[in-house]
């Protein structure tokens, strides 16, 4: 079985990445056989690593305890060519130091999220080609599959359960090998070894900061635990047990501190009047506004009649609630209360609701989500919703330093995952605007400083 990974990097910096001289072979001894690391495109700005994993199946019998199945299976199975839970436990072995997020000589390289494309040789998905997307699609990734037939000899047969599979996705590279240990026995849905409660600690442990909000988290319970009933019930526990009692309300409290933070520059007001004036001279006549929360926004547009549609989505309930109050909704005019819709959804899952509009408001959002999600909703907006106009605003990193009342290294909101300086959150928005085919111009949102910019800055893409 085989796993490349490639990226546009140097070759050294794949090897720093990964912990392994690029000018040599690898080898390493496994109790099923042996792994071999070796890159076959070292670039200047691109390159390419491959975990050639050899599994020994007459050991893999001779070595099992009495007791285990008996007959000619054991001989004549998948395993030594199959993507299976053999290459998780050799990706663990040979890519620890990696998987855990650590690189002694370029440990910012290790933190910054990458262009990625990893390929998958012979992966079994027992549960349909529909199972990938599934589990993949959610963290970011672009999925293609190559199916093939069970035996090209014999058509009549059907098609197989083997796949190739290309991943595709931007984040750091601790993260892309972590969802490949635990996608890969979820999608193969066997393991090699004994499965017990250890398998849940390493489990959670491996899926901590993603699994807890994958949407098909149960699934990837009770295959990566082999259906253990007990097993299962006790990971979806733990996993309850980690979320917060009520994130709504901790969500509701931070908001309030980062309200008391920017509060004396009136930022929501000066905000809400940027993205007003960019709305207006785009002529859209319809607006999504992504991430609604409370209705600040939305009470502003629906003041406004040239705005003839417009939609809040977000994923809390309780927020939506607000929003809903805030408009009141249950005493306006039926012909106002037309023009305005609040949904329920996801900012990181396709919706046919999304799409069709003029233009989308994506206001003080993105610094919540993190890599994996984020590259999901860009996705999600750019490419499947994809309105002519998108305005997006984001916290200015390089103005914190001027708010008296905010500790020094800290985020104005507890629950953001960063907060970008102008030239970082360009790079981001030009990537994207050159991928997704459109045109991206930066305002400034307050009152700037010389030296560290505006309070808020934003991006307004345009097709």
């Amino acid at each position: 079985m085989l796993l490349t990974i490639s990226a546009d990097i140097s070759g050294a910096d794949m090897g720093y990445l990964l912990h392994k001289n690029p000018t040599r072979l690898h080898s390493f001894e496994l109790p099923f056989g042996k792994a071999h690391v070796f890159y076959p495109e070292l670039g200047a700005t691109h390159s390419e690593a491959a975990l050639l994993l050899d599994v020994d199946p007459v050991g893999l019998v001779r070595r099992r305890s009495h007791g285990a199945e008996s007959g000619l299976h054991q001989y004549v199975n998948d395993r030594p060519y199959a993507a299976s839970s053999f290459l998780s436990v050799a990706m663990s072995q040979v890519f620890g130091t990696a998987m855990g997020g650590r690189s002694k000589e370029r440990q910012e390289l290790a933190d910054r999220p990458l262009q990625f494309d990893a390929l998958i040789t012979a992966l079994p998905c027992r549960g349909g080609a529909g199972l990938l997307n599934q589990l993949f699609e959610p963290l970011g990734y672009e999925v293609e599959a190559k199916h093939y037939p069970l035996d090209e000899c014999f058509p009549e047969w059907g098609a197989g359960p083997y796949h190739t599979v290309r991943i595709k996705n931007r984040l750091r590279l601790q993260d892309l090998l972590t969802h490949i240990y635990v996608l890969v026995p979820v999608l193969d849905s066997e393991k090699h070894y004994w499965v017990g409660d250890d398998e849940v600690e390493k489990l959670l442990r491996k899926g901590e900061g993603w699994l807890a909000t994958h949407p098909e988290r149960e699934t990837i319970i009770a295959r990566y635990l082999r259906f253990d009933r007990k097993l299962t019930r006790s990971a979806l526990a733990r996993l309850t047990e980690e979320e917060t009692a009520d994130p709504e309300a901790e969500q509701i409290g931070y908001a309030k501190e980062e309200s008391s933070i920017e509060g004396p520059l009136k930022l929501w007001e000066q905000r809400i009047g940027a993205i007003l004036s960019g709305l207006r001279a785009s002529g859209a006549k319809t607006v999504l506004d992504l991430g609604c929360g409370e209705g600040k926004l939305l009470k502003a547009l629906l003041e406004d009649r040239s705005f003839q549609r417009i939609v809040g989505l977000d994923v809390s309930w309780r927020m939506l609630e607000i929003a809903a109050r805030r408009l009141h909704l249950e005493h306006v005019p039926p012909a106002q209360k037309a023009r305005i819709e609040l949904i329920h959804g996801s900012l990181m899952y396709k919706d046919n609701r999304l799409n069709g509009f003029d233009a989308a408001t994506v206001a003080e959002v993105i610094e919540h989500l993190d890599p994996a999600r984020l590259a999901a909703f860009e996705r999600v907006l750019f490419e499947h919703a994809r309105p002519r106009t998108v305005l997006i605003t984001t916290p200015n990193g390089e103005y914190n330093s001027l708010f008296p009342s905010l500790p020094a290294g800290r985020f104005r909101h507890k629950d953001h995952r960063f907060e970008w300086t102008r030239s970082e959150f360009q790079l981001w928005a030009n990537r994207n605007a050159d991928r997704f085919g459109y045109k991206v111009r930066f305002l400034p949102i307050g009152i700037q400083d010389p030296v560290a910019g505006p309070p808020t800055q934003m991006g307004v893409f345009e097709r």
